[in-house]
């Protein structure tokens, strides 16, 4: 709150400027804004490098198609070609035969959006080696490359390499504070100078121009400077609370991998039903979401420590007993 502010739509505010400076540098990008939400960051991305009628190819669990509410196609007539893959992670080879003719009877196939972590494929980290090579093959055939990147802190922590490495590959990238790393609001885009201007123009038609906007700014600054290496502990306590799960009898983990900080966790239909475990759970102050097929989601973060995952093992170890 004793952040110092000015106007961010004309770009006056002295905290987002700081923080768009830090971020761009971060990620080795020319330029970065500041927005208040993950799926506004993605729609300026993609839509800062697309026009109406060009075609999007994607994984179909990921959130730009999956969770967005349509926002390709409602906000940039962007059509989504999605691509089934069992871990969500696509290769070159996936991409390869998904590109349009050039023909006006077709869509324009231009760009490419990847995901990491993945959220829907248990907080895996996309391999490094995969995205070099289909960044390598995009640019060779003038495909852009936007990287949703809400959860890319826990991606870099987990892999240990650089956020910097990351944003090579990427045209832009989308980043989110208020995942793992605390902050109450905003993600921020990063990209060239060129496509930040496009994105700033965007945001504004999106009702995303904020004034004093520092105090979040603020928040997001101190959660990128004193967070980040502590998303360790979030990893630990997710392999932790995994470990218990495999104990319970009607419980079992739909990844076997917990690489970050998500834990997808499958209920025995013949056992228990999702929602009702859900709903009991959050009776007893654990807050939890679902998923499709029975499944629970939970996600571990700062203000979750080790004798609260303790806690969540006890109390489902209960509720599952006959």
């Amino acid at each position: 709150m004793k952040a110092k502010v000015g106007d961010d739509v004309f770009g006056e505010d002295p905290t987002v400027n700081e923080l768009q400076k830090q971020m761009a540098e971060n990620l080795g990008k020319e330029d970065a804004l500041f927005v208040p939400s993950g799926t506004m960051a993605n729609q300026l991305g993609i839509g800062s490098l697309t026009q109406p009628g060009d075609e999007l190819l994607c994984h179909s669990s990921y959130h730009v198609f999956q969770w967005e509410g349509g926002g390709l196609a409602r906000l940039w007539g962007v059509t989504t070609r999605t691509i089934e893959k069992e871990e969500g992670f696509l290769d070159v080879e996936d991409l390869q035969n998904k590109v349009r003719p050039l023909d006006s009877h077709y869509a324009k196939t231009s760009i490419i959006s990847l995901e990491n972590t993945l959220n829907r494929m248990g907080g895996r980290v996309y391999p490094l080696d995969k995205i070099k090579k289909i960044a390598f093959w995009a640019r060779n055939n003038g495909l852009k490359m936007h990287l949703d990147g809400a959860r890319l802190f826990n991606a870099s922590i987990a892999s240990d390499i650089p956020l910097k490495e990351w944003g090579k590959y990427f045209d832009t990238i989308s980043v989110c504070f208020s995942k793992g790393l605390g902050a109450p609001l905003g993600s921020i885009l990063v990209g060239s100078k060129v496509e930040i201007e496009k994105a700033h123009r965007l945001r504004k038609v999106m009702g995303g121009g904020m004034r004093q906007a520092g105090v979040a700014a603020a928040a997001a600054l101190y959660a990128i400077n004193n967070n980040v290496e502590r998303l360790k502990i979030d990893h630990a306590n997710a392999r932790i609370l995994a470990n218990s799960i495999m104990e319970i009898d009607g419980l079992d983990l739909e990844f076997s991998k917990i690489e970050t900080n998500i834990v997808w966790i499958k209920v025995d239909p013949k056992k228990a039903k999702a929602p009702e475990l859900i709903k009991s759970l959050k009776d007893k102050g654990i807050l939890v979401t679902g998923g499709p097929d029975n499944l629970i989601r939970a996600v571990t973060h700062l203000d979750v420590d080790e004798n609260d995952i303790q806690k969540v093992s006890s109390t489902l170890l209960d509720l599952m007993k006959p």
